[in-house]
């Protein structure tokens, strides 16, 4: 007698429109990077309106990375309870307020309060955008898109970059937040009305809170690896690049303005590494792709910290997040892949941000390690040692490259 087919195998319809998932899930986490770096960009411009420090100011940021892992959670949860596309219409639309707070803020309180808000509405962003977007990409394409997808945030850095150096001179910091309102309320728009609920989350979602809790309690062990994984690619991401500019300015000598190109070129190099890795990773598998562009990171590190020409210098910072930002790209896809059906909203955005959580002490530890200015010897040392930490962790996980997702719950 022929096995019963399992409860949950169920194929996406041929013809789900993704394209403009994908573009409004793109578009919300460029955004996210967009409103995240030009508080990086503004940081002393800030200050000097709430008359604080640089140090004072940078609460901001801790602020936002603190609260990302309860976004995640919060709209993870309510992703997998309630479909996709309620908790992206929420976050794009919280997006807009919290952009326009931004801008109108009269404190220092109200800033920081705003800006721990706008962590929630970030860390809630990723994994619900990617559950959906994966869901719906045709498998054939799914890595591709997955570089694609995770690049937003670089697109929403160079965005950032643009306005800032095209409209700060003449409007100062308060009207860049005012940019970003229109474009996510658009989005908010497109999704609420055109866009159709996953079909995996209407075949295998959870009726109820205690049978998804009971499902993520579940799977406990996956979510730890999840969130000690994303933690090692956290640090090897926010290694190579957070103390980079301190890094061109200290031991360089090199100009805000040509510092700036050279951190946006190295981000062009990322998108490039995010698509190229992310599309080879169909064929030679997620693990394989993520290991061969750490390994490759690994070879670019004397270039990249030690040159002794510009030149040599430009080449290694556009390589060296060529291969960063490559390993990155394949995230989404394999992350999304590698989580059951009725938690994929919720498992891999709470690993990501628990992860980004626990690595926000290496870019510490990397100052720390700086001794008589020489930085090039603290990020060599540090980036070494993350990567090959990323590596392990790589290579002692699973991998489901192409699963038909409706299989596992």
């Amino acid at each position: 007698m022929a096995e019963p087919e399992p409860l949950f195998r169920t194929k996406i319809p041929a013809r789900d429109p993704w394209l403009g998932s994908f573009v409004c899930t793109f578009s919300g986490w460029a955004l996210d990077g967009f409103d995240f770096f030009l508080v990086v960009f503004s940081l002393t411009a800030i200050g000097q309106s709430f008359a604080k420090d640089d140090k004072t100011i940078a609460l901001a940021l801790t602020a936002t990375l603190a609260l990302r892992p309860v976004g995640a959670f919060i709209f993870g949860m309510i992703a997998d309870r309630y479909g996709r596309r309620l908790p992206l219409t929420i976050n794009l639309v919280a997006f807009a307020v919290v952009e326009v707070c931004t801008g109108v803020a009269h404190t220092f309180e109200q800033f920081i309060l705003v800006r721990a808000v706008f962590g929630i509405v970030m860390g809630g962003q990723w994994g619900v955008g990617a559950s959906l977007a994966m869901e719906k990409v045709p498998i054939r394409l799914r890595g591709v898109l997955s570089g694609l997808l995770q690049e937003g945030y670089a697109v929403g850095y160079l965005f950032a970059a643009g306005a800032y150096f095209l409209l700060y001179g003449r409007f100062s910091w308060r009207p860049l937040f005012f940019l970003g309102p229109l474009p996510a309320l658009a989005a908010a728009a497109f999704v609420a009305f055109n866009i159709t609920e996953s079909a995996v989350w209407k075949r295998t979602h959870q009726t109820d809170w205690r049978s998804l809790w009971h499902s993520l309690a579940k799977h406990w062990k996956l979510l730890a690896y999840v969130t000690l994984f994303m933690m090692t690619m956290h640090m090897t991401s926010h290694g190579t690049q957070d103390l980079y500019p301190t890094f061109l300015e200290r031991q360089w000598g090199i100009p805000a303005k040509e510092r700036a190109f050279l951190s946006a070129l190295s981000m062009v190099g990322g998108i490039v590494g995010a698509l190229s890795v992310s599309a080879i990773s169909n064929k030679l598998g997620r693990r394989r792709s993520i290991v061969l562009a750490l390994v490759a990171g690994l070879c670019v590190i004397p270039m990249w910290a030690f040159s002794r020409s510009l030149l040599f210098l430009i080449l290694g910072a556009f390589l060296m997040q060529f291969c960063v930002r490559g390993a990155w790209g394949v995230l989404p896809a394999h992350l999304s892949e590698l989580s059951p059906d009725s938690i994929r909203g919720s498992l891999p955005g709470l690993g990501n941000q628990c992860g980004v959580l626990l690595a926000s002490a290496v870019v510490y530890l990397e100052a720390a390690m700086v001794r008589n200015g020489r930085y090039s010897n603290a990020m060599a040392g540090i980036a070494s040692l993350v990567f090959v930490l990323a590596i392990l962790m790589t290579l002692l996980g699973n991998e489901r490259r192409g699963a038909l997702f409706g299989e596992i719950t």
